[in-house]
């Protein structure tokens, strides 16, 4: 008798699938995943680039003058650095003191490049010297910067930037002190960060159909669990990148990112998922690029509904304009943002209880990305910012969860890969 009540309760099942589709909004126009399956192959097709030369600063021929930065080996730092010493010492013996000639990464000296579609750093110099009371104690830690980075070449060792500030706390003071100097260091070099070997602590983590060498070991990002595998800080370590996946998955928060891996999206719609767990750090865009670049796969953005969401969405995408020297190294071009968009509040009938009013500030930064040449040269991005200005509401991705937990990976991503619903 038990097991004929059993089957009788499995005959009711194809009812209870229909009733929650009648639940879950937009689940009952969802094609069978073989199907959006093909949609999202004809899409990463038609995304490949092609062979042609990639564009750099170089071929522009731009009325503003730029620098970038190049990847050095250790001995062409070291160099490098003993040049500057050099030039520092011969000025003091010549009685004139000494200064560094520092490229300045202000506001001012940036430059949107439409057609590279990334921020690049103008050529303006500033003189830091040693005796002037407003610039000796920057000097000063220019100079204890240089020495340590000397140091790290000599001995070939990676230290992170936290290990870089307990090396002089009383000179230091404060970490972003010493973080900033070491950005204008790469700058006086005319080096990547990297190249420096210093890193920045793991922070991104990566799960899905890829499968890649970290230091000689070859890491299986299907087998690494819920929580994925920390992406390496040293890029260095990166190599023989493979997969199946049909595009990357670029999630702005670590909730969302365990919400996909638990449910094992990329099993259903084969892709890689990444994400920084917030703003991006050198390491996750770095390896977002390298994915892309090796790869040859389309870049999908998930983020919130907010300013914040669209500007983590550009630094990725554009670059920030405190690294603008290295946009070249640590930009992903043509990253197609999927969602939270402002529009999907209304389309995906979020509830008002579920979004949550701009403050002041909110709206300050909204308006502030309508004034950026990068959101400008997007008339849709233009179109999604406006209105979330004018309605003056945000949303986070987990604004969905009114749904249900798994309506984010069951119903609004297949159904945006199945709409090609991204921009």
């Amino acid at each position: 008798m038990a097991d004929k009540g059993k089957k009788k309760r499995r005959r009711q099942d194809p009812d209870s699938d229909e009733e929650e589709s009648q639940q879950l909004p937009f689940k009952n126009i969802l094609k069978s995943d073989s199907q959006i399956l093909q949609i999202i192959k004809g899409f990463s097709s038609t995304s490949k680039p092609s062979s042609s030369k990639t564009l750099t600063l170089a071929d522009l021929g731009l009325d503003s003058k730029c620098r970038e930065v190049t990847e050095l080996s250790l001995p062409d730092v070291q160099s490098a650095i003993e040049s500057i010493a050099l030039k520092a010492t011969r000025s003091i013996l010549a009685g004139n003191g000494f200064s560094f000639e520092v490229p300045s990464r202000s506001a001012a000296n940036q430059l949107y490049v439409p057609e590279l579609d990334r921020i690049v750093l103008k050529d303006k110099i500033i003189i830091r010297p040693y005796a002037n009371v407003s610039t000796v104690r920057k000097t000063a830690i220019t100079t204890r910067i240089l020495q340590l980075i000397h140091q790290l070449c000599a001995k070939n060792i990676h230290v992170t930037k936290r290990d870089l500030f307990y090396t002089d706390v009383k000179l230091f003071q404060d970490q972003t002190q010493s973080d900033s100097v070491l950005d204008d260091v790469s700058c006086i070099i005319g080096c990547t960060r990297s190249s420096l070997n210093v890193v920045a602590a793991e922070k991104g983590v990566v799960v899905g159909r890829i499968i890649f060498s970290d230091n000689g070991d070859m890491i299986d990002c299907t087998k690494m669990g819920i929580g994925g595998k920390a992406i390496p800080p040293n890029i260095d370590r990166v190599g023989d990148m493979q997969s199946d996946a049909l595009f990357i998955l670029l999630v702005e928060k670590d909730a969302a990112y365990m919400r996909l891996a638990e449910d094992r999206f990329y099993n259903r719609f084969p892709c890689i998922i990444v994400t920084a767990k917030g703003q991006p750090d050198v390491a996750t865009r770095l390896f977002l690029r390298k994915m892309k670049m090796e790869l040859k796969l389309p870049v999908l953005a998930l983020v919130d509904s907010d300013p914040y969401g669209l500007k983590i969405l550009s630094v990725y995408g554009c670059g920030s304009k405190n690294m603008s020297y290295d946009s070249a190294n640590l930009t992903t071009p043509d990253i197609k943002w999927l969602g939270i968009r402002p529009s999907d509040l209304d389309k995906y009938k979020i509830p008002e209880q579920c979004r949550l009013p701009m403050t002041e500030q909110d709206i300050k930064t909204g308006k502030d990305l309508l004034e950026e040449d990068f959101v400008k040269k997007n008339p849709a991005w233009v179109e999604e910012l406006t209105l979330m200005v004018k309605t003056k509401q945000k949303a986070e991705i987990q604004a969905l969860s009114t749904f249900g937990f798994q309506y984010l990976s069951e119903v609004y991503l297949p159904l945006k890969l199945q709409q090609k619903d991204w921009l």
